[in-house]
C-alpha cells in the first residue's frame, strides 16, 4: 500500500511502511484506580462507564486508507472523419475483468470490515497499563483472551459485559488477603491496595502515631501479608494521689506504665491485668503495695468424747480425763494498698503442742426410786470433794452452801427452809439423796463420781 507523501500513515523515505499512530486515552473517569490503591470504584452514571475517546477521535486514531491521486481527465479523442466508423468495444476483455473487479471490490470491503472489529484499547493490571489490539466483544472477552481469571475480591472495571470499543480503557485490581490484628483484635480482610500505606486508607484504618508491624511502603503481594496495627490511644493513670494522661500505642497495660515513667517497686501493679491490652479512654490506678509478716501462736480447742458407764447412775456425767488446749504457732503475710491496711493472710503453721481430749463418762445404771435405794453411795466422799466435809461451806460468791453446795432455789425446791449451811448434816444428806433420786449425779459434774468411789 502506498501513501502520499505529507499523510500521517505515509511510508518513511526507507520504503517501510510507518506503524499506526499512538492512540491516546481518556484517563479522567478512571484517575483514582491509575493512582496506587485508591478505593472504591466509581459508578456507572448512564449504564456504560465514560472510559471511550469520542468516537470521532477514535476512528481518527485508526489507520486509514490513503487517498488516491485523482485520475487525469482523458484526453479528448482526437475528430475523426466525418463518415467513418467508431471502432467497436471489444467485449472478450471486458469479460476477462469483470472477476478480477469483483475480487478486488470484496477485498476492499473485507479490509474495511477487519479494521472497524480490531480495537486499540488499554488495559490496566494492578496499575501497569498497556495498550493492546484485540478484536474481542466486550471486557469478559478480553479477560479471556489475556488469559486472567478474577474472583470475587478483583475489581474489574468496566464490568466484564461492557461492549468494548477503540480507545476504551479496562482496569483490574486483584484481591490480597490481609490478616489484620488491629488494637488486639484479628480479623481477615481483603484489600487491592499493592502497599500497606494503600490498604490502611482502604480499610479506614487512622495510622496516624500508630504502631504497624510493616513499614507503610512496605508492598503486599498477591499471596497477602500479616499486618499488626496498634492505633494511639489515650489512657489515665492514678498515682501516688495524682492524674497523670498520657498517649500511647503500646501492647499491654506494663508497656504503657513504662512509656509514662512510671515505676512499679516490690509488689506494686496496676488495677487491671498489666498484661491485658490498654483500651482508649481507660483509667488504670497504680497501687502502691507495702508488706511483711507476723508470727502469732494460737490455742488449739481439744475435742470432748463421751463413753457410756453401766456403773454409774443415769444422769451422772463424770470426767475421766481433763481436756487441755495445744497450741500452734501461725505465720501471717501482712498488706497495706496505698497506705490502707489489708487483712492479714495466714501463709503457714506450725503446731508446737497438741491438744488433749476430754473424756466423759456419761452413766446408764438405772436411778434408785427411793432414797433407800441411795445408802450403798458414798456421800462422805461427795461431801469432801464439794466442800471439804464442812456442813456450813459456803463458796467464794456465796451462791452455793453446806456439804453439798446446794443453792438456796434448790435447797427449798426439795423441802428445806433458809439457807443449805444453816441446816444440820443430817438433813443435807438426806435433802441430797433426794435430789440424787430424780437428777441422779448430775447435780454434782465433777465430784458426783466420788460417790461410787
Amino acid at each position: 500500500m502506498s501513501h502520499p507523501q505529507g499523510s500521517p500513515h505515509a511510508a518513511p523515505r526507507g520504503g517501510t511502511e510507518a506503524p499506526p499512530p499512538y492512540v491516546p486515552f481518556a484517563y479522567a473517569p478512571y484517575d483514582a484506580y491509575v493512582r496506587d490503591d485508591a478505593y472504591p470504584l466509581p459508578e456507572p452514571t448512564d449504564g456504560r462507564y465514560e472510559t471511550s475517546l469520542p468516537r470521532q477521535a477514535a476512528a481518527s486514531a485508526l489507520p486509514q486508507a490513503p487517498p488516491q491521486a485523482e485520475e487525469p481527465a482523458p484526453a479528448p479523442a482526437p475528430r475523426r472523419g466525418r463518415g467513418r466508423k467508431r471502432p467497436a468495444l471489444n467485449a472478450e476483455p471486458l469479460r476477462r475483468l469483470l472477476p478480477q473487479a469483483l475480487v478486488v471490490a470484496f477485498l476492499a470491503g473485507g479490509t474495511s470490515a477487519f479494521i472497524a472489529s480490531d480495537k486499540a484499547v488499554q488495559l490496566s493490571v494492578d496499575g501497569t497499563p498497556r495498550t493492546l489490539h484485540t478484536f474481542a466483544d466486550d471486557v469478559e472477552e478480553l479477560l479471556a483472551d489475556e488469559g486472567m481469571h478474577v474472583g470475587e475480591h478483583d475489581i474489574v472495571a468496566p464490568g466484564p459485559h461492557h461492549d468494548l470499543a477503540t480507545g476504551d480503557r479496562v482496569i483490574v485490581r486483584y484481591g490480597r488477603p490481609v490478616t489484620l490484628t488491629l488494637d488486639g483484635q484479628r480479623r481477615q480482610v481483603w484489600t487491592t491496595a499493592r502497599t500497606v500505606d494503600g490498604a490502611l486508607r482502604q480499610l479506614g484504618v487512622r495510622a496516624e502515631g500508630a504502631y504497624l508491624s510493616s513499614s507503610r511502603s512496605a508492598p503486599i503481594g498477591r499471596q497477602g501479608l500479616n499486618l499488626d496495627v496498634r492505633t494511639e490511644r489515650s489512657l489515665t493513670f492514678l498515682v501516688d494521689g495524682h492524674e497523670r494522661p498520657v498517649r500511647t500505642n503500646a501492647a499491654t497495660v506494663r508497656d504503657a506504665i513504662r512509656e509514662a515513667g512510671i515505676e512499679l517497686h516490690g509488689e506494686d501493679t496496676a488495677s487491671v491485668d498489666p498484661d491485658s491490652f490498654p483500651r482508649e479512654g481507660q483509667t488504670i490506678s497504680i497501687m502502691r503495695i507495702t508488706g511483711g509478716q507476723e508470727v502469732r501462736e494460737e490455742p488449739i480447742d481439744f475435742t470432748t468424747e463421751r463413753h457410756d458407764d453401766p456403773s454409774l447412775a443415769k444422769g451422772t456425767q463424770v470426767i475421766a480425763q481433763r481436756g487441755e488446749k495445744g497450741m500452734e504457732r501461725v505465720t501471717y503475710a501482712l498488706r497495706s494498698v496505698n497506705g490502707v491496711k489489708q487483712k492479714p493472710r495466714k501463709i503457714a503453721s506450725q503446731v508446737v503442742r497438741k491438744p488433749r481430749t476430754q473424756i466423759i463418762k456419761v452413766g446408764t445404771k438405772p436411778v434408785p426410786t427411793t432414797v433407800k435405794g441411795t445408802e450403798g453411795l458414798n456421800w462422805a466422799a461427795l461431801a469432801r470433794c464439794e466442800a471439804g466435809g464442812r456442813p456450813n461451806a459456803v463458796d467464794p460468791s456465796g451462791t452455793y452452801g453446806g456439804l453439798y453446795q446446794f443453792d438456796v432455789r434448790t435447797w427449798q425446791s426439795l423441802g428445806g427452809s433458809g439457807r443449805p449451811q444453816d441446816a444440820p448434816a443430817g438433813e443435807q444428806t438426806m435433802r441430797a439423796k433426794k435430789l440424787y433420786v430424780s437428777r441422779g449425779a448430775s447435780p454434782w459434774p465433777v465430784c458426783g463420781r466420788k460417790l461410787h468411789g
